[in-house]
């Protein structure tokens, strides 16, 4: 047993990633349709605004439409290179990455899903150091959580998302939270467990419902050498603390910081 442990446990590991490669591919897929008919309406913008610009000869009208379709063309610019960032292969390696970025290229990426549903955001992205991180598998577990406040709210809510620097801690701190519908204590345990889901299935979008995505979040976070923890209140909402070893700056190379905290998990709080 003991001398096929090594190949299993390799098995494991080329299965997690995977699993990991294929939850990309699904969220992307998800991400494109929806930024498509986002896509389309920046591009009726440009075209109505071009085909104003032609009709009326006048200075201001044809200022008023080169504005616009200025400001169109930047929009389709953004989401375009989101969906690019999250499309392109990054290297697999942990690199300093800036967390805040991250954040704005989600945001663009599930705008138009958020307005839908009518959920205002509250972003607040404090002056914060870089992290050692790897960009994919971050921003993997962003757009999960952002997916799932989404989903928790129904309609008409709204979701808080900020990022701070914790300096006693010397981490970077990320935090989604929502006013939902909160989870029941009894579930809230297992809320990190593989195949665990307290959704009864996919919604209308076909998001949701595996039971796989909280687990793919700490795993990542836990090779991220990093922290997650979970505190929700039934009829209040939910908020997820991801905390994140910042990177420090050397003449010479940057390096991890190892975080100053406890490494004693709760059922709702893994490291």
């Amino acid at each position: 047993m003991s001398e096929t442990t090594p190949d299993l446990e390799k098995q494991i590991a080329i299965l997690k990633q995977q699993l990991a490669q294929a939850q990309k591919m699904t969220a992307l897929g998800e991400l494109v349709s929806t930024t498509t008919h986002e896509f389309n309406n920046v591009l009726m913008t440009i075209i109505n605004y071009a085909k104003l610009g032609l009709r009326y000869k006048d200075d201001a009208s044809r200022v008023k439409a080169f504005e616009k379709i200025l400001a169109a063309g930047q929009r389709a610019s953004k989401i375009t290179n989101s969906v690019l960032g999250v499309a392109r292969n990054r290297s697999d390696a942990f690199e300093p990455t800036d967390l805040c970025s991250l954040v704005e290229e989600s945001l663009v990426l599930l705008e138009r899903e958020f307005n839908k549903y009518r959920i205002q955001v509250d972003k607040q992205l404090g002056k914060v150091p870089e992290v050692i991180a790897n960009a994919n598998q971050i921003q993997q577990v962003l757009l999960n959580l952002l997916i799932n406040a989404r989903q928790a709210i129904k309609e008409r809510g709204q979701v808080l998302i900020k990022v701070e620097h914790d300096e006693s801690a010397q981490t970077v701190d990320l935090i989604v939270r929502d006013n939902g519908a909160g989870i029941p204590a009894e579930k809230l345990r297992r809320i990190f467990d593989p195949f665990f889901s307290t959704k009864v299935g996919p919604d209308e979008t076909g998001k949701g419902g595996t039971g796989l995505g909280l687990s793919s979040c700490r795993d990542i976070i836990d090779a991220h050498r990093g922290k997650i923890r979970v505190e929700s209140t039934v009829g209040k909402g939910t908020c997820f603390t991801i905390k994140l070893p910042a990177a420090k700056k050397t003449a010479a190379r940057v390096s991890l910081v190892t975080p100053t905290m406890s490494t004693n998990a709760t059922p709702s709080e893994t490291r």
